[in-house]
């Protein structure tokens, strides 16, 4: 709820499916006509500033690039939660220039988010 708040959005309802690379395989082709793996897919469902949507997340994925990134497996999928959030919030990734600018809101949210969890 904090991203989304800080991005002045409020969360309707959101739901996360975690599953295989090959579930996710089989989204990507059916629904985006891709034929690659990936560690994420977001359905936007929005209503004006209201997130309405669903989030397809391979854990597969998320764990070798967790590997790939030499960083634990729990810090990679937040940052993979995180980027699915963004994506409803209206950031895009697609040119380097919406790269550059999705990977700054990433850091910021995992910046809330462990001085949130230094707060417990």
């Amino acid at each position: 709820m904090l991203l989304a708040g800080s991005e002045k959005k409020e969360i309707k309802k959101l739901s996360y499916h975690f599953c295989s690379d090959e579930a996710l395989l089989h989204i990507n082709q059916q629904f985006l006509a891709h034929d690659f793996y990936t560690d994420i897919i977001t359905f936007d469902y929005n209503e004006k500033n209201k997130i309405v949507g669903e989030i397809y997340v391979s854990a597969d994925r998320v764990a070798d690039n967790a590997k790939k990134a030499d960083t634990a497996f729990e810090v990679e999928l937040l940052r993979v939660l995180a980027h699915g959030l963004l994506h409803l919030c209206g950031y895009k990734d697609k040119t380097p220039m919406q790269k550059k600018q999705m990977r700054q809101a990433e850091d910021k949210a995992m910046l809330a988010f462990n001085k949130t969890k230094q707060l417990e």
